[in-house]
């Protein structure tokens, strides 16, 4: 079936790209781009990859061949995704070559294809640095946040059954030539990024105002595959839809913007590293898809709501289920993310007590700080708020040592993307001592709803 191709993703020079022009041309407009030249002093393109381009599987297998992983099988539909199955990194190294080699020999592509995904990589070897977080991508609330905290803490769900596979959104990916991704747009409507350590890919992107045209009319079942022949009957819109394309080569990095749903081909065998992240660009598009996500899991279960003696907890039990948080979770992490920005502001603007320049990053916090804002008055006005028991103490948070260690990682992560010095980035307790007296006086050390999360920025955005 032919697509109609009408957009080309830009390809830009990583080295001559600043930070402040790749947040006005990609970020804000959500454009993809792919980026050259920042993947040379990785140490996964040495190690990871023989000298032909081919991947190293001698040594995956006998440094990491123990990793138990998530492999796909991209010859198997289940639901909207592939068919899953568990082995470790050796026994699916072992298998590639084996069905490779069979289909070199037969010179038949066959179907059963396996591509090993969403491996926790960092999380599980920390003292191996593969490779190194282009600038581009490191205002990532997402993973700074789970480096220190979990997302969400029900006693049912999967960080008490696998502390790696609920710790982060930062993965590598290996799979064989012909090996594919169905069309999806990403967790939360996240940002991605995917860096091609050796192999090439080939993307079909749809833009977010023509997602309508890959649904039934209902909204409820999307194409899995636009390569499939029932694409047209079956979604009659389909045939509309004007797609970007673009070949993604070894040693390039790929952004993929919110909303921006994507079906990805391996032309060859890879092997890749992809992160999820959202920041303040793009919260929206993660509160938005929680709100949606909500009133479905609402309506599935409707008919129970008068039997239920906490019918709206269930709902947000179902919610965290099936997105990965739920409401409190979401304002637990908005809290915290807000707390840590005004702690580091307080820093900022007290330049006596910091070796690198503030001019930068003060008014990165201060973004920071009113889209947060702006995210709390949707929650506040949709009228979904419930009491959920949820009470932050700020004065208590202050002491925390978590939240302490938080605080410092944010301000040299910040620092690192303005590459200011990092010798003193750290946060400095007399500054706290000093916000403690005048701050809390004035704005309430408690947080307990949105509103007051809106109150308690418009109180910190007075100090700027």
């Amino acid at each position: 079936m032919g697509l109609k191709i009408g957009g080309e993703v830009e390809k830009v020079d990583g080295k001559l790209l600043s930070y402040t022009d790749f947040v006005e041309k990609y970020l804000v407009k959500n454009q993809p781009v792919i980026l050259t030249g920042l993947m040379d002093h990785w140490r996964a393109c040495k190690d990871w990859v023989l000298d032909n381009g081919d991947p190293n599987f001698r040594f995956l297998s006998t440094y990491f061949g123990n990793s138990r992983v998530q492999v796909a099988d991209c010859g198997m539909r289940e639901f909207t995704d592939q068919k899953r199955m568990e082995m470790s990194v050796s026994e699916f190294i072992d298998q590639w070559t084996q069905l490779s080699a069979a289909r070199k020999d037969s010179g038949s592509d066959g179907n059963s294809l396996l591509y090993l995904k969403d491996w926790h990589f960092v999380k599980e070897y920390p003292d191996y640095v593969a490779y190194s977080t282009p600038k581009f991508f490191c205002d990532d609330w997402l993973n700074l946040y789970l480096d220190k905290y979990t997302m969400h803490n029900d006693p049912d769900t999967c960080q008490n059954r696998n502390e790696i596979i609920c710790s982060d959104y930062r993965f590598v990916y290996m799979g064989a030539k012909g090996t594919w991704t169905p069309l999806h747009a990403d967790v939360f409507r996240s940002y991605s990024w995917s860096a091609n350590v050796c192999g090439r890919k080939q993307w079909y992107f749809l833009p977010p105002s023509q997602r309508h045209l890959v649904f039934d009319r209902h909204m409820k079942s999307s194409v899995y595959n636009i390569f499939e022949e029932g694409c047209k009957s079956n979604f009659t819109g389909f045939e509309e839809a004007i797609w970007w394309e673009c070949t993604q080569e070894k040693n390039e990095i790929i952004f993929v913007p919110s909303g921006w749903y994507h079906q990805v081909h391996n032309l060859e065998d890879t092997v890749s590293i992809n992160h999820n992240w959202f920041n303040g660009h793009n919260i929206s598009w993660v509160w938005d898809l929680l709100l949606r996500e909500y009133h479905e899991a609402r309506e599935y279960i409707e008919d129970i709501k008068d039997i239920s003696d906490n019918f709206e907890g269930l709902c947000q039990r179902n919610l965290a289920a099936n997105a990965g948080m739920n409401f409190y979770d979401f304002f637990v992490f908005m809290v915290r993310f807000s707390f840590a920005n005004l702690v580091l502001l307080c820093n900022l603007t007290n330049t006596k007590k910091l070796s690198w320049s503030s001019s930068e990053v003060v008014p990165l916090v201060i973004f920071n700080l009113k889209s947060t804002q702006c995210i709390a008055l949707e929650m506040e006005s949709t009228g979904q708020w419930k009491n959920s028991g949820v009470t932050i103490d700020l004065r208590e948070t202050m002491e925390d040592q978590t939240f302490m260690e938080f605080c410092n990682l944010m301000a040299r992560t910040y620092g690192a993307i303005y590459e200011q010095s990092e010798k003193k980035s750290d946060t400095d307790k007399a500054v706290l001592e000093d916000m403690e007296l005048s701050f809390f006086d004035f704005s309430g050390s408690r947080i307990c709803t949105p509103e007051d999360l809106v109150t308690f920025i418009d109180c910190a955005l007075k100090l700027s």
